[in-house]
């Protein structure tokens, strides 16, 4: 009777661990591959600001129809031997759903196979309750987008330069965010590579506090004081001091966070 006890216990330790995590999916080969969630987790996961893409599988007759807001196209049958380039980190947070879910389940083994290690799949669209705009929608509707900068909990704002760069830049973000391993470097500035190389629009400029720049194609740095060189701009903090980025990024090596928000 005691091991029975125990046995049912265990039991049910399981079967809670599995509904916070999702159930996890066997591969072709028996080995653990993406997670199949719930719609309602899928919608929690969606509210986080931890870097995660939602990816719509359909076609794109279908996505125009009507999608999930803020998600990107991949198409199923477009997923073969290569990554996609929509998706470029293999740890990032992945949410996929499709038409009815069949497509979806056939997305996430291959994205799996692929080398992704956060695939989370939730189903049909068919059955979303939640928001969903179709694609003429999402071009008439007029945004400003502020670039957000996070570290250490601390949040700042930047307005987007008017150029080639920052256009670009803005492009590669769109509704993801990044992550990017930043140093300080010559006492002014915090500098980390992007994971990806963007067009210049270099010009003579003298830095203040706050201002986002693209040096050398690929990296990204933020201007804590002053330096005078051929740059360019990104984005600016407007109104912060040295000491108040300081304070936020620290000394040394630091993780900052970049991503879109959107106002109409």
């Amino acid at each position: 009777m005691k091991h029975c006890r125990i046995l049912w216990i265990a039991i049910v330790f399981l079967l809670i661990a599995c509904t916070a995590q999702g159930q996890i999916m066997d591969g072709e080969d028996g080995m653990n591959s993406y997670r199949k969630i719930d719609q309602e987790t899928a919608k929690a996961m969606m509210a986080k600001n931890d870097g995660h893409v939602t990816v719509d599988v359909r076609r794109q007759d279908e996505y125009d129809a009507g999608h999930i807001p803020g998600a990107i196209l991949i198409p199923n049958e477009s997923i073969g031997t290569e990554r996609p380039a929509e998706l470029p980190d293999l740890d990032q947070i992945i949410l996929i759903y499709c038409r009815s879910g069949n497509r979806s389940k056939q997305a996430a083994q291959k994205l799996f196979d692929l080398g992704y290690t956060n695939l989370y799949e939730f189903g049909g669209i068919n059955t979303w309750t939640g928001s969903i705009v179709t694609s003429e929608q999402e071009a008439t509707v007029k945004t400003t987008p502020t670039l957000a900068i996070s570290a250490k909990e601390k949040i700042f704002y930047a307005t987007l330069a008017e150029n080639e760069s920052a256009k670009a830049f803005a492009e590669k973000l769109g509704s993801k965010a990044i992550e990017v391993e930043m140093q300080d470097y010559g006492s002014f500035e915090k500098v980390g590579t992007l994971p990806w190389t963007l067009p210049s629009s270099d010009e003579p400029i003298a830095t203040e506090p706050g201002d986002v720049i693209l040096y050398q194609g690929n990296k990204i740095t933020v201007y804590y004081d002053r330096n005078t060189w051929d740059l360019s701009r990104l984005a600016k903090i407007e109104n912060v001091t040295r000491e108040e980025l300081l304070d936020a990024f620290g000394d040394g090596n630091v993780t900052i966070s970049f991503w879109l928000e959107r106002s109409e």
